[in-house]
């Protein structure tokens, strides 16, 4: 079996629009920095790179499917001129309401992806800038990780915390490494 990291989209992988405000256009997909070089980085040790994102925008109207996979395959080929490989991205274009399975906090995508490419989710991570991708990574099995937004000072319910991907990488592939007296939120997380 697999190992993988799922990897949330906005926030995470590329800049993230104010509230309210969606990503509709390739022009408005800007990477963040270290971005690939952490995606790398993961496929180096072996993970599978599964992005799984909420896209709300497609139910709203906003975007049609097939723009949206287009901003998807540009970003995808944009981390692999970086050197970064992108193994899978699932996206949920519902609503909030009525709940589907798909939806982060909701496990679908991953489960989807676990099936597909073969993956052991208890020896995944879920990365995202979103109490809601720890919550999805938690449904599904992993072990989870959250890329703090600057203003942010409260206590996390997650494995890991870091400023950016890479920062979150680079705890991540010392966590096996880790004795296990030292794996855990405490020895890992900033301000514990």
């Amino acid at each position: 079996m697999n190992r993988a990291a799922f990897l949330d989209r906005d926030g995470t992988i590329n800049r993230k629009l104010p509230e309210d405000r969606y990503v509709t256009r390739c022009e408005e997909m800007h990477l963040l920095p270290d971005a690939a070089r952490a995606i790398a980085l993961l496929n180096r040790a072996g993970f599978r790179v599964i992005v799984v994102s909420n896209q709300r925008c497609v139910a709203k109207g906003l975007v049609p499917v097939t723009a949206l996979e287009a901003m998807h395959q540009r970003m995808i080929e944009e981390l692999a001129a970086k050197g970064a490989t992108v193994d899978g991205l699932y996206y949920c274009p519902h609503e909030k309401y009525p709940p589907c399975s798909c939806r982060k906090p909701a496990p679908g995508m991953l489960l989807a992806a676990a099936c597909e490419h073969n993956i052991d989710l208890t020896a995944s991570w879920m990365v995202g800038d979103s109490e809601i991708d720890v919550e999805a990574g938690r449904n599904a099995g992993c072990r989870t990780a959250r890329v703090l937004v600057t203003s942010e000072t409260a206590t996390f319910n997650c494995d890991i915390v870091g400023s950016s991907l890479l920062e979150i990488v680079d705890k991540l592939l010392k966590w096996g490494k880790a004795p296990m007296a030292q794996r855990s939120n405490n020895t890992l997380c900033p301000g514990k």
